[in-house]
C-alpha cells in the first residue's frame, strides 16, 4: 500500500507516518509538507532514514505537485491544514485557501487518478459549543469561528465529492488531541513550556471552558482503523479521551511541572471561546477503537518530552515566525 500523507511533517501527521511504517503491508509513505511554522522536519528525524519513506516540501496549493504525487499514491490521508483558532482571526484568508482550496485540489487529483481511499481529517469544532449532550455524525455543523469555519468547508466538499465522483472519502473529526512533539501555540505545549522556563500561564476567563483530550497515539490508530475498515461516504467521530475543563486540566499541569497556582495569571476570555465539545464516539468504537492511554500517563510522558528536548519547542517558543533556514529537500516533481 502506497500512502500520501499530506501535513506528515507536523504534530498529528508524523505520529501517523511513525505508525505506517510499522505496518507491514505499507509499501511507502510520501509525505507532502510545506514545513510552515508549525511542521518541522525533526519530528520524522529517524523516519526520514527508512527507505520506505519519500519527504516532499511543498504546498497542496501546487496542483501540479499535487498532480504528480497523487498519482503515484494508493491512499491519502489529508492533514495539511492551517489550524490555530486565535491566527484565523487575523489570517482567515490563509485558512480558506489552505483548508478549502488545498482539500479541493487533492480531491481532484484523487477523482482523476482513481484513489482507492481518502481519509479527509478534521475537528471536533464543527460542531460548535454543546452546552449539554453530544454531537453525532449526522448533527448539523455550527462553527463559530474562521477555524472552525474553513474545516467545516473542507468536510462538506470532501463528501460531495464522493457524492458525485465517487471518490472513496471517508471523514474524520477528532478531540484535542495532545503529545509529544505538538507545536507550544496550543494550550498543553503551550503551558508545559512556559512552566519549564519558570514563567506565567494564563487561564481564560475562570477556566470553566470543556475540552476532550485524546493523545496523538490514540488519535493515529482510530485513523488507521478508518484508512482501513472505514466505509466511503461516512463520517467518524474520533472521542474516547478525557472530558476536563481547562481550570482541572491547568491543575494537572502544574503538578506534573512542579508549579503551583501562583503561576497562572487570569486573564479575560478570548472571544467566541466555545464552552464545551463533546461528541458521540459510539461509531469508531464499533470499528474496534479504543483509546489505551490515560490522560495521566500521557501528560506525564509529555511534559517529560518537552522537559528533555527543550532544542525542540523553545526557538518556537521565543518566535513562531521567524523564518527557518532552507533544507535539502527536492519540492520539484521531476527531481523526485
Amino acid at each position: 500500500m502506497d500512502v500520501l500523507v499530506t501535513g506528515g511533517a507536523g504534530f498529528i501527521g508524523s505520529h501517523l507516518v511513525k505508525r505506517l511504517l510499522r505496518a507491514d503491508d505499507v509499501t511507502r509513505v510520501t509525505v507532502l509538507d510545506a514545513l510552515t511554522y508549525a511542521g518541522h522536519i525533526e519530528n520524522l528525524r529517524e523516519e526520514l532514514h527508512s527507505p520506505r519513506l519519500s519527504f516532499v516540501k511543498g504546498t497542496i496549493l501546487d496542483q501540479e505537485l499535487v498532480d504528480y504525487y497523487v498519482r503515484r499514491s494508493q491512499v491519502i490521508v489529508h492533514l495539511a491544514a492551517e489550524s490555530h483558532v486565535d491566527r484565523s482571526f487575523y489570517e482567515a484568508g490563509t485558512f480558506l485557501m489552505t483548508n478549502v482550496l488545498g482539500t479541493q485540489m487533492l480531491l481532484d487529483a484523487a477523482h482523476r487518478f482513481g484513489v482507492e481511499r481518502f481519509v479527509h481529517v478534521s475537528t471536533d469544532e464543527v460542531y460548535g459549543p454543546l452546552p449539554s449532550g453530544t454531537a453525532s455524525e449526522r448533527d448539523p455543523l455550527r462553527p463559530t469561528v474562521p477555524y472552525a469555519a474553513s474545516k467545516a468547508a473542507s468536510d462538506l466538499i470532501a463528501l460531495s465529492y464522493h457524492q458525485t465522483f465517487g471518490v472513496p472519502v471517508c471523514v474524520t473529526r477528532s478531540s484535542n488531541n495532545y503529545g509529544p512533539c505538538q507545536h507550544p501555540e496550543k494550550l498543553i505545549p503551550l503551558s508545559i513550556s512556559r512552566l519549564l522556563r519558570g514563567e506565567q500561564v494564563t487561564l481564560h476567563g475562570r477556566g470553566e471552558h470543556v475540552r476532550n483530550w485524546l493523545h496523538v497515539d490514540d488519535n493515529c490508530a482510530a485513523l488507521e482503523l478508518v484508512l482501513r475498515n472505514g466505509e466511503p461516504g461516512e463520517i467518524y467521530n474520533i472521542g474516547g479521551g478525557t472530558d476536563m475543563t481547562t481550570r482541572e486540566l491547568t491543575g494537572m499541569l502544574l503538578a506534573e511541572c512542579g508549579a503551583g497556582w501562583d503561576a497562572v495569571t487570569y486573564v479575560p476570555d478570548r472571544r467566541s471561546n466555545d464552552i464545551r465539545y463533546a461528541m458521540d464516539w459510539s461509531k469508531i468504537r464499533a470499528l474496534g477503537f479504543e483509546p489505551e492511554r490515560t490522560l495521566k500517563e500521557g501528560l506525564a510522558d509529555t511534559v517529560r518530552w518537552y522537559r528533555d528536548n527543550p532544542d525542540r519547542w523553545a526557538p518556537a517558543h521565543r518566535d513562531p515566525t521567524a523564518p527557518k533556514a532552507e533544507l535539502a529537500v527536492d519540492s520539484s516533481p521531476t527531481g523526485a
